[in-house]
């Protein structure tokens, strides 16, 4: 905390110095696309190439660097004081700042990411926290956390939340598992989490639940990261069959976005495997589907051109052309058509039995 301490105000002291010499300050951070990463397979995760933007304080670019300035103090102060704020807290503490306020979340919430790549920090470290749920998880695990007034060890028993389940933190850094599953399964939908946790399908599976909630928050991405490698577990992820949870949800996870470049080693799991709905298994239990959308379409078309995950993994390039050309998706809930237990009974069983139908 303190190296952090002393990063932006050594940061905030040479925007001064330039600024006595009547010089035009400048602000240096990477670019934060898909355009400037590297995918290394055997390091399992998007790293930056290097090229950087310059942010120079001109007449055009006062307001967001004033923007930039004003947060980069607001980290200070709550990393000097130990405190935390959630990204949405930010948002208003800045309607206190005049005309430099940001008038909508999106804003702050870029200019929260553009300082986290200058420092090459995750937002954690500067103070920020998310606003969203950081998922649930359910199963054989004890999670050790401890009291944050008295900083004794307490022990959390993931079988022992009768019809809920433990709710990951925001901060997952301090804590310890003990467990005897033998793999993780992510889920993206919350409500095929339920049905898996309510019929104990942990038990028989002898695994882990983890309800990721659509794009898994980087709470949920640490979470799962730290307790595979303190654990050595396998991480099997099941999402729907649609482009949107391959190419966001499931490469998120994975190897990380390019927006988030400077911290994926951290976030990303680079051991997960795919046991979602493929296309070819839409194909194979003729699930229900629902026609593919543009911004389907399009998602499709980006990945095989752009990303660099898509293009290292042959079976991805095959997947994505073969639901291209269906021009159809499918839902985690739709082998309700058999039975609202098919998933349990038949389909998990099948896939985990048959290594053949994962992808990378």
């Amino acid at each position: 905390m303190v190296d952090m301490i002393k990063n932006i105000k050594e940061t905030a002291d040479k925007i001064y110095k330039t600024i006595l010499k009547k010089e035009a300050p400048e602000l240096e951070m990477p670019l934060r696309s898909l355009q400037n990463v590297d995918y290394d397979p055997k390091k399992g995760f998007f790293e930056l190439k290097g090229k950087m933007v310059m942010r120079t304080l001109s007449a055009g670019t006062i307001k967001t660097f004033a923007q930039t300035l004003l947060m980069m103090n607001e980290s200070r102060k709550l990393v000097e004081t130990d405190d935390i704020a959630t990204k949405r807290e930010i948002y208003y503490v800045s309607k206190n700042w005049g005309e430099a306020m940001f008038h909508e979340q999106p804003e702050s919430d870029t200019v929260m990411d553009d300082i986290e790549a200058m420092f090459g920090v995750n937002r954690e470290q500067l103070g920020y926290i998310a606003d969203e749920h950081g998922g649930a998880v359910a199963g054989e695990l004890i999670v050790i956390d401890k009291d944050p007034n008295t900083g004794k060890e307490i022990k959390i028993d993931c079988t022992k939340f009768g019809s809920g389940a433990y709710s990951i933190p925001s901060n997952v850094e301090h804590l310890e598992f003990e467990t005897k599953a033998k793999f993780i399964i992510a889920i993206e939908t919350n409500g095929m989490f339920e049905r898996l946790n309510k019929h104990g399908y942990w038990k028989s599976a002898d695994c882990i639940l983890i309800s990721m909630g659509g794009v898994p928050t980087r709470a949920c991405r640490r979470f799962v990261r730290r307790l595979a490698d303190a654990k050595r577990l396998p991480v099997l992820v099941f999402t729907d069959g649609d482009p949107y949870g391959y190419l966001n949800i499931y490469r998120t996870l994975k190897v990380g976005s390019g927006n988030a470049a400077h911290i994926n080693q951290f976030f990303c799991v680079p051991q997960a495997k795919f046991i979602g709905v493929t296309p070819q298994d839409i194909l194979d239990y003729k699930l229900p589907t629902h026609p593919l959308k543009e911004v389907d379409i399009k998602r499709v078309k980006d990945g095989m051109k752009n990303d660099p995950f898509v293009q290292e993994h042959k079976e991805w390039e095959r997947a994505l052309n073969l639901i291209l050309s269906m021009g159809k998706r499918a839902e985690q809930q739709a082998f309700a058509k058999y039975s609202l237990n098919y998933v349990i009974d038949k389909y998990l069983p099948d896939k985990l039995k048959n290594e053949k139908t994962w992808l990378p």
